[in-house]
């Protein structure tokens, strides 16, 4: 019954964010008219923004996961830890991606080493290594306990990335500020919290699939080993 629930749950899960994407799809392409100074350009923002807000909270996610992994043992955070890790860093990569796509006729390259930038690089390649670094670990309880303590440690840089625009001088954009506040359009507005609420259901879902892909993946292990044992 459990597993009927949780896979009518994804069912569900994923028919709400193809419903969500394909009306942010429309309000991005259709709906949101054209900034005035940046042109078709400014669209990038949203899917730029919320890649990032996505990495942010994947990464917070596998922060919460790690402690709860080294306090329970329990395999299901190691999985949520693991999963989270690997989203935070294909969304960090759209991210920094976009970013560079925006900043091409905006700034005139493709990159520069301005603070935000710089400790967004830093954080992807913290986690892309961190990935590589479990692998490498032979031992299963060895690994999860090493990828917990990493995603723990390596959290401390993501509010640096997230503070970097207010605690440097930066040529990176305010989207808040405290004279202006929200200096957009409503139209704007609606369409980047479409677009919020997309990509966090997106993370959502592959979430769920990626925890399911490894839970199969372990069982698969534990079979073979089991086969292996008896055919000796």
């Amino acid at each position: 019954m459990n597993k009927r629930v949780r896979e009518s749950g994804l069912g569900y899960l994923t028919g709400c964010t193809a419903l969500s994407i394909i009306i942010t799809l429309y309000l991005i392409f259709i709906y949101v008219p054209t900034e005035r100074t940046m042109g078709i350009v400014q669209r990038i923002f949203y899917f730029h923004l919320p890649s990032a807000w996505v990495a942010f909270l994947a990464f917070l996610v596998a922060f919460a996961a790690g402690i709860a992994y080294l306090l329970q043992r329990k395999p299901r955070w190691d999985m949520m830890e693991l999963a989270s890790v690997e989203l935070g860093t294909l969304f960090s990569t759209i991210a920094i991606v976009t970013g560079s796509i925006w900043a091409r006729p905006i700034w005139n390259t493709w990159w520069t080493w301005d603070p935000r930038l710089t400790s967004t690089l830093v954080m992807w390649l913290y986690y892309s290594a961190s990935l590589m670094l479990r692998r490498t670990v032979e031992d299963p309880d060895r690994g999860a306990r090493f990828g917990a303590v990493l995603s723990i440690v390596g959290f401390v840089n993501v509010p640096v990335v997230f503070l970097a625009i207010r605690l440097w001088r930066t040529i990176h954009p305010v989207l808040i500020s405290r004279d202006k506040g929200l200096a957009m359009e409503p139209s704007m507005v609606l369409t980047l919290g479409a677009s919020l609420v997309a990509f966090t259901l997106l993370y959502v879902c592959l979430l769920m699939i990626r925890m399911r892909a490894e839970y199969l993946r372990q069982k698969l292990d534990q079979l073979e080993q089991l086969v292996g044992s008896a055919c000796v």
